[in-house]
């Protein structure tokens, strides 16, 4: 190693340094168990650094109806307002949106056009989530509400087991999704 570039090396550390000292100061006021966590010093200053800044845009970020993130407000009309061709062409419209503002869907494949509309429109649009912008990071909305419907459309057959073991119930049927989806994210 050359002495310029030995020298940019030290002035790269130096920097993640002061940035790392800085990122803790304003850390400061929401300082927690989580901020001191042992598996924090494992990590490269580089590594550790982006960690703190993520934590820092967390605690910093608002919480606001997820509809409120889009300019203008995002309303949709009610599920029982329009009709099916009307409602499909909306849906993925809606769910490209939301993709845009960070929020992926999951687990949507078990219900229909009209269903997950619905889901959108009376769970997701109207609940106050942080709004943290941080490259690749994203919202995951699991459009699953228990444990019965994952079991039955998308636990595989170790998941299924291991469930069924540990909770010593009777697991319902394994059932194909009904509409594959191909949806961002």
């Amino acid at each position: 190693m050359d002495t310029s570039e030995t020298r940019r090396t030290a002035v790269d550390e130096v920097d993640l340094m002061l940035a790392n000292a800085r990122l803790r100061d304003e850390l400061e006021p929401y300082r927690d168990e989580s901020i001191d966590d042992p598996s924090v010093t494992r990590m490269s200053l580089r590594t550790e650094n982006e960690y703190l800044a993520s934590m820092l845009a967390w605690e910093r970020a608002p919480a606001l109806p997820i509809a409120s993130w889009f300019t203008p407000v995002m309303e949709l009309p009610t599920p029982d307002a329009i009709d099916d061709e009307t409602l499909a062409a909306l849906l993925y419209d809606t769910i490209d949106q939301l993709y845009s503002q960070q929020v992926v869907l999951r687990y949507t494949d078990h219900l229909s056009d009209r269903d997950l509309y619905k889901i959108i429109y009376r769970d997701i649009l109207p609940c106050c989530e942080k709004k943290v912008e941080l490259p690749g990071k994203f919202l995951e909305w699991r459009c699953i509400e228990d444990n019965d419907t994952w079991l039955r459309f998308y636990a595989d057959a170790v998941e299924r087991r291991r469930y069924q073991e540990e909770h010593d119930v009777k697991l319902p049927p394994s059932e194909p999704l009904r509409y594959k989806r191909n949806l961002p994210g």
